[in-house]
């Protein structure tokens, strides 16, 4: 029985401690601090293990090399690396009105979610309305989110708040084993396999030089590290920031031609 309510987003929890530890996803509290960084917390237990990266205590160790790691999650990750194990089968997410695909689904039967709304530019169609007008910025250049602090505007409220990490430099996202922290959680991925010795995606694709290697390479991980400071948006390659700049400016021109045929 789920009677302990969010009064944020109606999500239900069997006990108040559950919906004591969620509420603080909204409300951003963080009650347990570090007195050694002050790194703080949404859990006590959060905070437990991040001290270890102070004490250098390791208390899970491979039982085939003897490797230590801060928590069990990570030796379970590096483990997989050692024996070879995949145990995740995926399992799409397709939306609220299709949920999740069965294990015994037929992949010759095509799931297609309703797609109800249209793009009145590009005739595009997409399942959500959210989705839809997100989509319409690209081509109407609105920008509703602007940052306080040097006033850029962006088209979706994540590009705002990955930009203005820059201006703060805020890295949330941290790494239980040694501290490091990233501004992104997909580098803090990429970052983990250097403790793991996980390497999960291994194509056979050759090359005739290193630096084509590290391009194809980012297909896998999802590296981006080339961003526009416009709009936040990331991209693998120079070429394609290029490319996106370069649709950015005809778009700017664009919208002030339009402004002096008016006037």
């Amino acid at each position: 029985d789920k009677r302990f309510v969010c009064s944020y987003c109606s999500k239900r929890f069997r006990c108040v401690s559950q919906l004591t530890i969620h509420q603080r996803s909204h409300t951003g509290e963080k009650p347990y601090r570090c007195t050694l960084c002050g790194k703080r917390y949404l859990q006590k237990g959060h905070l437990y293990t991040h001290q270890r990266t102070h004490t250098g205590e390791k208390p899970y160790r491979c039982s085939l090399c003897a490797k230590g790691f801060i928590q069990q999650c990570t030796l379970d990750m590096h483990l997989r690396s050692q024996t070879g194990e995949k145990p995740y089968t995926c399992t799409e997410y397709l939306g609220p009105d299709v949920g999740f695909i069965p294990n015994n689904l037929n992949f010759n039967e095509t799931v297609t979610p309703n797609k109800n709304f249209k793009c009145v530019f590009c005739g595009k169609s997409f399942e959500y309305l959210s989705h839809m007008t997100r989509h319409m910025r690209k081509h109407s250049g609105e920008k509703p989110y602007i940052c306080t602090v040097c006033g850029k505007r962006f088209a979706q409220k994540t590009y705002l708040t990955t930009h203005q990490r820059t201006h703060s430099g805020e890295r949330p996202y941290s790494c239980m084993e040694c501290g490091k922290s990233f501004s992104q959680k997909s580098s803090l991925n990429v970052h983990l396999r250097s403790h793991t010795g996980e390497k999960p995606f291994i194509c056979g694709k050759r090359f005739a030089q290193k630096t084509y290697l590290r391009i194809h390479q980012r297909t896998h991980s999802g590296e981006r590290p080339y961003s526009c400071m416009e709009c936040g948006k990331s991209f693998a390659q120079k070429s394609s920031l290029n490319v996106h700049l370069r649709t950015l400016y005809k778009l700017h021109t664009t919208e002030i031609t339009a402004s002096v045929k008016i006037k």
